[in-house]
């Protein structure tokens, strides 16, 4: 997609919710062939279907579609999991529903996670920039340089960033922190709504500000 052609659609945390996600994509007025959808992370955990949404995910990926994918605090908790470290923190937040979720079905009930779904992983992005957008899953630390700011914050923060007024130079769409409706103001717009606690999983259309959820 050249930038200015077409709109971007942002999708907040999903958290193995791949019920909201399928009839969250089947709103979206998506245009295959020229609008690009970019997932803020945390795909997984809490949820029942963590497998079935990275699965879901990599299907649009392989359809063709302009699809941007972002690390979540989760998944990097999941990525030191698969690696043998911090597993008790993993399966504490809500990692004992995606090891679940990859073992039913299989023999013994062993948590296989295929290579593919590996890769996934391995390939998220830290953050995405356009011309006009910040995206990043939880926020940035207020005064750092984009390039300089450290893991702990572009998956954790939350206070420090969200009530800062702190100018990044574009506007910063972020996920992590829910809220009961989206957060907007001049700098930033938030959109992890709480999916996997019984509220909604919301997605904004951008630059046109016009927000779905399901």
């Amino acid at each position: 997609m050249a930038e200015g052609e077409g709109k971007i659609y942002a999708v907040g945390d999903i958290h193995g919710m791949l019920f909201k996600l399928e009839r969250l994509l089947d709103r979206i007025p998506f245009r295959e062939e020229r609008d690009r959808l970019v997932f803020l992370g945390d795909y997984v955990d809490r949820g029942p279907d963590s497998r079935g949404v990275i699965h879901r995910v990599l299907q649009l990926m392989g359809q063709g579609l302009d699809v941007v994918c972002l690390r979540g605090n989760h998944e990097f908790m999941m990525e030191n999991y698969l690696r043998g470290e911090e597993v008790e923190f993993f399966l504490i937040n809500g990692g004992a529903s995606t090891v679940h979720s990859y073992s039913v079905g299989n023999d013994g009930g062993q948590c296989f996670i295929p290579e593919d779904h590996k890769k996934f992983l391995r390939g998220l992005k830290k953050f995405y920039e356009t011309d006009d957008y910040f995206f990043v899953h939880a926020g940035f630390r207020p005064g750092v340089p984009i390039p300089d700011q450290s893991d702990e914050d572009v998956y954790w923060i939350r206070n420090e960033f969200i009530d800062s007024d702190y100018d990044f130079g574009k506007r910063v769409i972020f996920g992590h922190t829910p809220f009961l409706k989206p957060f907007v103001d001049r700098r930033k717009i938030g959109i992890d709504t709480g999916a996997v606690y019984g509220h909604k999983l919301t997605c904004v259309c951008l630059p046109d500000e016009a927000f779905y959820s399901v």
